[in-house]
């Protein structure tokens, strides 16, 4: 390669990224948690030069993950970016919020009223803070495992909110997974979340059946459910999988178009980062 085409290839890929960036520390202060929320933000190329409003995909991390993780482990930021270059999705925004191990939903004792939050406080501050279209039609919702269930709760629960939602390896779990989970793992996962020191059927409580995305699904009409397009993928060798066929043949049930991707892989980066450009050009041919 000459100086003058690394040159050349230099001053592209520098077009082709400049503008676009990472916020990665950012907080929110809510009232309903009584703490400040952390998230991360991308910004597409062209959001500091222009005084247009953009699309917004809400992007959810696991279990034990934080605000950075789908930044530094999926790298998120390349990803999009290539999208948007290569003309697959258009500019958008995305908002990564730290959610702890809360489940994204309000746990049973009110102590930590996680999905409150987000729907009440969280998206109302961002959206506001932002350059970002205020409709169901410019807004869209994904997350893998714990992120996954997130997102499909907040998409089933609020579909005038979402016009699509794209669940990856979704931690989905039916009654039976329910009762019979080891009691130590119950405390350690879900204790805070559902209940404490409950064991066997004394786990499917109120608190579970508020937040069961099989049992949402089975209470809502074929109507209601078609309000968001549904994408599901999940890994052949993921210990997760399970679930994802079940909400499959769920809405297959109920006769709800909806889209399911079982392709090689585990409950890995590597799986996620293979499926995210898939999930973004699904959401965002919904816009």
């Amino acid at each position: 390669m000459t100086k003058r085409t690394l040159f050349i290839a230099v001053i592209l890929l520098f077009s082709m990224l400049v503008n676009a960036k990472v916020i990665e520390q950012n907080s929110v202060k809510s009232k309903i948690l009584n703490r400040n929320v952390s998230y991360s933000v991308y910004f597409p190329k062209g959001y500091d030069s222009d005084l247009r409003s953009y699309p917004v995909i809400y992007l959810l991390h696991g279990y034990k993950d934080d605000q950075t993780t789908w930044i530094n482990n999926g790298n998120i930021a390349w990803y999009a970016d290539a999208a948007i270059e290569a003309g697959k999705i258009p500019p958008v925004i995305i908002i990564m919020p730290d959610a702890g191990v809360s489940m994204y939903v309000n746990s049973f004792d009110g102590k930590n009223n996680y999905e409150d939050f987000f729907i009440k406080e969280f998206m109302p501050t961002v959206e506001n803070l932002y350059r970002i279209k205020q409709n169901k039609y410019s807004r869209g919702i994904t997350g893998h495992s714990m992120g996954g269930w997130g997102c499909l709760l907040y998409a089933l629960k609020y579909p005038d909110l979402f016009i699509a939602t794209a669940p990856m390896s979704a931690g989905i779990h039916d009654d039976k997974d329910i009762v019979t989970y080891d009691d130590q793992k119950w405390e350690t996962v879900f204790g805070s979340i559902f209940g404490s020191n409950i064991k066997g059927t004394e786990r499917l409580n109120e608190y579970w059946y508020k937040n069961s995305i099989l049992k949402i699904v089975e209470e809502k009409t074929q109507a209601e459910l078609q309000k968001v397009k549904i994408r599901i993928s999940c890994g052949d060798q993921d210990y997760l999988l399970k679930g994802s066929l079940l909400l499959h043949f769920a809405l297959n049930e109920k006769n709800v178009n909806h889209q399911l991707r079982v392709k090689e892989g585990a409950h890995t980066w590597s799986f996620w980062r293979s499926d995210i450009t898939d999930v973004l050009e699904f959401i965002t041919c919904n816009f």
